[in-house]
C-alpha cells in the first residue's frame, strides 16, 4: 500500500468510528509512519484514533500529535477532575480500596500506587481517560511482587499458542527474574499487543520488554 492510500484509509477508519469526532484531525504517511495531527475534545477520543490506527495493515509506526481541547464549561478544574476520577474508581470491583492515589495537575491525572494485576492497571487508566478535562495520564502504578511466579516462560508460550490470532513460533519468549522480553516478528500491530498482553497475564511478571518488529 502506497502513501496516499494509507493516508486515505486511515481518514475513512476515523471517519468510520462513532466514538470519534475525526472533523479536525489530519493524518501524513512516509513509507508507513504515520503522523497524526489536529485537536479532539476528550482524551478517550486521543486514545482510540490512535488504537484505530494501528490496527491498520501498512501501519509501522505512529507518531501522535493530536492535542486535547475539552469543550468550554465541561467541569475542568483540577479539583473536579480528582473528584470523579476517585469515585469512578471506587466503584469498579476490580480494584481494592484505598490502594490508588490520584494527582491531578493542569489537566494531566498521574496514578500512583500497587495494584495485583497488570489488567487492574489498565482497567484503572482507561476509566480515568474517559474523563471530561482530562489531558494526559501518567500511569505509575506498580505491580505487587508475587512470590510464586511459576514457570513464567512455558505459561506465556502456552498462551500465545492457544491464540488463533498469533503465529506462536514467531515470538521468541525470554525471561530473567520477573522481566520478560519478548522478540521476533509479526505482521500486525495488534498481534504485538496479544503477544504483549500474554506476558503481562501470567502472575509473577512485573516487567515486560517489547522488541517484537513488524515484517
Amino acid at each position: 500500500m502506497n502513501d496516499l492510500s494509507l493516508r486515505n484509509a486511515i481518514l475513512d477508519e476515523l471517519e468510520f468510528l462513532p466514538e470519534i469526532d475525526a472533523a479536525n484531525i489530519g493524518a501524513a504517511a512516509d513509507n508507513g509512519v504515520v503522523t497524526l495531527s489536529g485537536h479532539v475534545s476528550s482524551y478517550a477520543q486521543k486514545i482510540s484514533a490512535e488504537r484505530a490506527v494501528k490496527s491498520l495493515k501498512g501501519v509501522r509506526a505512529v507518531a501522535e500529535e493530536i492535542q486535547v481541547r475539552p469543550e468550554k464549561g465541561a467541569g475542568t478544574a483540577d479539583d473536579t477532575i480528582a473528584n470523579r476520577a476517585l469515585k469512578i474508581i471506587d466503584w469498579s470491583s476490580d480494584i481494592p480500596d484505598g490502594d490508588i492515589k490520584i494527582i491531578v495537575q493542569d489537566g494531566w491525572v498521574t496514578l500512583e500506587g500497587e495494584v495485583d494485576w497488570q489488567y487492574q492497571k489498565e482497567t484503572v487508566e482507561r476509566a480515568v481517560r474517559k474523563l471530561s478535562g482530562v489531558l494526559g495520564i501518567h500511569n505509575e502504578l506498580t505491580l505487587r511482587p508475587r512470590v510464586d511466579a511459576g514457570n513464567i516462560q512455558r505459561s506465556i508460550e502456552e498462551a500465545l499458542k492457544r491464540n488463533a490470532e498469533v503465529d506462536a513460533e514467531g515470538i521468541h519468549v525470554k525471561v530473567q527474574g520477573d522481566v520478560v522480553k519478548l522478540e521476533g516478528r509479526v505482521h500486525l500491530w495488534r498481534q504485538r499487543q496479544i503477544a504483549e498482553r500474554a506476558a503481562w497475564s501470567v502472575p509473577g511478571v512485573k516487567e515486560v520488554i517489547d522488541h517484537i518488529l513488524l515484517a
